[in-house]
């Protein structure tokens, strides 16, 4: 028995190790710069997915509408069971001869019977007899074919079905340089958490030698112990602030693997370091200089032209209604019918027609006249929505540059100011170990420098971000 257990156990432990090797990890780790951060969001977002699949929609919608100038053939069949075949009432001046020849065709009466060949000798008295010249069972099988000729409103449309496609395809772009300014944006705060961390460390490490130079001070009765409680206070507020911008990492990555589409249990790492980030006046200036007619660049401005030819195919669409239209026509059927089912198909009487229809526009009640009014007020205020958009991107694009120099300046000048707070509380140090100082001095030069950190990060953030925004005001993010 032991033995058997022994066994049982082994072959089940090589069996879970061999399973554990063969089935690959669920998550899996990258390490990416931000342009492998845009490529991965490009292939992966679900709105640049969504948008890639109004694009293949669009190529449907274009053959759609090809197809309507193509021959359009139809298959018909039917097939009727009279229970009461219709009956129409035969004139008395028939009478006579004709009543022997419906007799002998068979054709029945109202009452169900077989027409007898002697007329009724109510007759001449009588409206008429009724006869019915339908079978009990009828059946057809066709072919239709129709073709269009010559139509104004199909040109037009097969034009606006490109200009369509066109659109979706613009809007992939537009929806492209969303996903790149949402992913970037989103990396730059990691960098930016990444660095607050390590600023923290460092403040950290400083006053853990300063709260344990305090301590031994105390306890040989150089200083009291209010020195080191502030002091201790200062420490356990670092701490927490560390603690919260790690959770505050933690989140930061999720947002930006969001951002890309990616799984949130998959490991992301960043290739690129802050420091390799260009941020400088001379984006601004060069922004002045040289894009003078940036808002080309611009997908919006491009979606608007976009949209007013459009527009302006709409109306030629609503005036090609005033053309005539020519369509070819023809048909082929087979027409079977019997008073016996078991005999219906045997004999098929075929008709077979081809033909042209003209169809010209005389009279609406002053429909179409309307239609083409509205549409060129709709192309009119499209043209006005290109000229005011134009302006925008203007405005926004001083905006955005003028937001980059202050936010670059204020960068600047948080670094003096973080520069200027170190210096301070070194010198504030110094003084209170050689006594000429106290430790509310050392704590205020502390406090300075912990604000001098937040504001630098803030300002950091708030440059990097300027400068996405300022990519993108002129069209550089594509």
């Amino acid at each position: 028995m032991k033995y058997l257990l022994f066994t049982a156990t082994f072959f089940c432990a090589i069996a879970i190790k061999s399973y554990a090797q063969e089935t690959p990890p669920n998550n899996q780790t990258f390490n990416f710069s931000v342009q492998e951060c845009v490529n991965y969001a490009h292939e992966h977002q679900t709105a640049v997915i969504n948008a890639g699949l109004d694009v293949k929609s669009a190529e449907y919608k274009v053959k759609e509408t090809t197809g309507i100038g193509l021959p359009q053939i139809n298959g018909t069949a039917s097939f009727q069971d009279y229970i009461k075949t219709p009956s129409i009432v035969f004139p008395d001046v028939f009478s006579g001869p004709i009543f022997g020849i419906l007799n002998s065709q068979g054709v029945k009466g109202s009452d169900g019977k077989i027409i007898s060949a002697t007329p009724p000798a109510s007759i001449t008295n009588a409206p008429g007899e009724a006869v019915s010249f339908t079978q009990k069972y009828n059946s057809n099988l066709g072919l239709t074919l129709n073709q269009i000729l010559f139509d104004g409103s199909y040109l037009v449309g097969l034009k606006a079905s490109k200009t369509y496609k066109e659109l979706s395809q613009k809007s992939l772009v537009r929806t492209k340089i969303d996903a790149s300014v949402a992913v970037t944006k989103a990396y730059y705060q990691v960098l930016v958490s990444d660095r607050q961390i390590k600023l923290l460390d460092a403040n950290i490490e400083q006053l853990k030698q300063q709260l344990d130079q305090t301590v031994a001070q105390n306890k040989q009765g150089f200083v009291e112990k209010i020195d080191v409680d502030r002091i201790t206070v200062q420490y356990n507020n670092l701490i927490t602030s560390r603690e919260n911008v790690i959770r505050l990492l933690v989140l930061n990555y999720q947002v930006l693997k969001f951002q890309m589409g990616m799984p949130i249990d998959d490991r992301l790492t960043l290739k690129d370091k802050l420091e390799d980030i260009n941020i400088d006046n001379s984006i601004a200036d060069a922004s002045v200089t040289s894009d003078t007619s940036f808002y080309h660049k611009r997908i919006e401005y491009s979606l608007s032209e976009t949209n007013v030819r459009l527009n302006e195919l709409d109306l030629k669409r609503r005036k090609s209604a005033f053309l005539p239209s020519l369509t070819l026509n023809g048909s082929t059927a087979l027409a079977y019918q019997n008073n016996s089912f078991g005999q219906l198909y045997n004999t098929s009487y075929p008709t077979t027609y081809f033909g042209i229809s003209l169809n010209i526009p005389i009279y609406s009640g002053g429909q179409r006249i309307n239609q083409v009014r509205q549409s060129q007020i709709t192309a009119l205020k499209s043209r006005n929505d290109l000229y005011n958009l134009k302006n925008q991107l203007s405005l926004q694009a001083n905006q955005a540059r003028i937001t980059f120099i202050n936010g670059l300046q204020s960068l600047n000048n948080q670094k003096s100011n973080q520069t200027l707070a170190q210096e301070v509380l070194r010198v504030s140090k110094i003084k209170y170990q050689q006594g000429v100082g106290s430790s509310i001095e050392v704590t205020q030069a502390q406090t300075a420098l912990e604000d001098a950190d937040n504001k630098y990060i803030q300002g950091l953030y708030d440059a990097l971000v300027s400068k996405v925004d300022l990519d993108q005001a002129y069209g550089r993010i594509q």
